[in-house]
């Protein structure tokens, strides 16, 4: 059995130049886990696949479109594909989502 600690896999280089573990990657689905920063945001892109997001940690601000939010722990945020979107840290402690996209991307995601 394979077991992933979330807190102690390598990291993703990313566009982004935040913390990111890919923990899942099949044909199927991707799993990414994301630590934010204190003051540290994604930029804004569009994901070729749907994706949907799982709050774990702190509270952040996430963009989807026009809409703007803000969420904390044990929220399931669904964003579809090819819309704009992006997570910001405001608040003076890590924030930790979780990203599955699914089906796994056979394209780039585009930054905006």
């Amino acid at each position: 059995m394979e077991v992933v600690n979330a807190r102690e896999a390598d990291l993703t280089e990313n566009p982004h130049q935040v913390k990111a573990s890919r923990l899942y990657d099949t044909e199927y689905a991707q799993v990414v886990h994301i630590t934010l920063e204190p003051g540290e945001s994604l930029k804004k892109h569009a994901t070729p696949v749907d994706v949907f997001f799982y709050v774990l940690e702190g509270r952040g601000i996430i963009e989807i479109g026009d809409d703007t939010k803000e969420v904390g722990p044990d929220v399931l945020i669904p964003s579809p594909a090819r819309i704009p979107h992006r997570w910001s840290n405001r608040s003076d402690k890590p924030f930790r989502v979780l990203v599955v996209k699914v089906p796994r991307p056979t394209e780039a995601t585009k930054l905006l």
